[in-house]
């Protein structure tokens, strides 16, 4: 581990002509810890409930360095994410994922939500996620199929994979919870803001292609229009089966070729992803009610929902011979059970975030001892920490939204602080989380832009304000 004088040497600061003495290291947090937030000049979309937020919990935050952990990472999507404009009189948000020019349904979600509270006090901040929504569905009316885009037409890196590429995809993954992300969205910011402007005739039409797609995946006739191929050297990166994955036999869940890390599954019935979609058909099903639009289809989600979840409880649980009853990661529908979990949201210990499971279902609790324990083959403990990982960084690599996944769906105090200790140990001096880091060493990590887990990690503090804010007063 490096100390702070080395990453001085090593920082923008340091080729700034800016001293240490000038940094006042042991002075407090002010002056402390070096500027590594995007400058105002430089930032894509501003909010000044964003800022004042920022204010407050710099003020709340006892532990300096976490405090700033907060500054830089809760606003990190606003600053260097949105692209927002008007298109044809409507808002309209771009949200790249970070390091990769393309925006993600699932992603794009997750980025904007720690800001969704705030709307009522913001208005651009409002209109910034409307704009999104517009985007999402414009997405989905491309193609249901699609897991992230571009904001225009272009040439993909992936346009000679083996599916039907279109010129706004930047890649073609089926995965249910891109769709459950767009619902998760919608339906949360029309319950904060009673605003049915973005859930016009397009928005009605992707909530069809919704149900269309999602009916089509359950296989129950065919195996479905959808096939990936792509040539890799990466066994997760593609899908065997001639492209339509490993057999499964028609139960009520439905199929979900790829996984929310973007690797593809083993057994394609990826429980924490259904049980993702029973929430989000139970929510169209009340937007549409409510808002008195389509009944019959309203009907169709809400019976889609209790279907699924049926299918989960007579598919989904595996009777574990040391833990109890537990929640399989995949099934097959032929008796073959996945038993694993992964940092990825949904993941099984992610689901309660979800509002997918309760935290205190029996069955859940069971599961999280299960995926917190050597007997998951991607939970890993080394000399920098211990946590959830993913086949998609491989072994040995500790997830920082794993991490907080523990952190957010606890009720322990105790293991609460351990999480903010940990995330606290192995930023690595940046200010910001990244995708994993070596469970031995925290100076190994992928992905240096990664917004998603920025936010959630100034979500994760923002929790505790609001319900354990006694840990805010600790240092870690």
């Amino acid at each position: 581990m490096i100390n702070r004088r080395e990453f001085i040497k090593t920082s923008a600061l340091a080729g700034a002509g800016i001293s240490i003495a000038q940094l006042g290291f042991g002075s407090g947090y002010q002056g402390a810890y070096p500027t590594v937030r995007t400058a105002p000049a430089e930032r894509q979309f501003t909010s000044q409930a964003v800022e004042r937020t920022i204010e407050r919990m710099k003020k709340k935050i006892k532990d300096p360095e976490l405090a700033w952990m907060f500054e830089n990472c809760f606003p990190n999507t606003i600053d260097t994410t949105v692209h927002h404009k008007q298109i044809n009189g409507k808002p309209d948000t771009f949200v790249i994922t970070g390091d990769i020019d393309a925006m993600w349904l699932r992603d794009s979600t997750a980025q904007v939500w720690p800001y969704l509270p705030l709307l009522q006090e913001d208005v651009p901040l409002k209109k910034m996620v409307a704009g999104l929504i517009n985007r999402q569905t414009f997405c989905i009316n491309i193609d249901p199929y699609a897991n992230a885009f571009y904001d225009r037409p272009k040439e993909s890196e992936w346009s000679k994979d083996i599916t039907d590429m279109k010129p706004m995809l930047h890649e073609r993954k089926w995965e249910i919870d891109s769709l459950c992300y767009a619902v998760r969205l919608a339906y949360h910011y029309w319950k904060i803001t009673g605003d049915q402007t973005p859930f016009d005739s397009d928005w009605e039409k992707s909530v069809g292609l919704i149900l269309q797609t999602c009916r089509e995946q359950q296989r129950k006739h065919d195996r479905g229009p959808y096939r990936f191929g792509r040539e890799t050297a990466w066994s997760t990166d593609t899908v065997p089966g001639n492209g339509y994955g490993n057999p499964i036999k028609p139960n009520g869940l439905i199929a979900s070729i790829f996984r929310p890390s973007d690797d593809a599954t083993i057994y394609p019935f990826l429980i924490p992803s259904n049980l993702f979609a029973v929430v989000s058909f139970r929510q169209l099903s009340e937007m549409l009610l409510s808002m008195g639009k389509d009944a019959k289809l309203a009907q169709a989600f809400t019976d889609f929902a209790q279907e699924v979840e049926q299918a989960v409880k007579e598919y989904g649980v595996y009777a574990h011979p040391q833990f109890g009853d537990i929640y399989a990661f995949e099934v097959d529908g032929f008796g073959n059970y996945l038993l694993m979990d992964d940092a990825g949201i949904p993941g099984l210990v992610s689901m309660p975030y979800l509002d997918a499971v309760r935290e205190d279902d029996p069955i859940y609790q069971n599961t999280r001892k299960f995926a917190f324990s050597e007997s998951n083959p991607y939970f890993f403990k080394g000399k920098a920490g211990e946590g959830l990982g993913s086949p998609h960084t491989l072994v040995d690599q500790i997830w920082p939204m794993g991490i907080i996944a523990r952190a957010i769906t606890s009720t322990s105090d105790h293991e609460i602080g351990a999480q903010l200790s940990l995330l606290k140990a192995t930023h690595n001096h940046t200010g910001f989380m990244h995708e994993s880091f070596d469970k031995d060493d925290p100076a190994h990590f992928t992905r240096k832009w990664f917004a998603w887990v920025n936010t959630l990690f100034g979500e994760l503090l923002l929790k505790l304000e609001t319900e354990r804010p006694q840990l805010l007063q600790k240092i870690y």
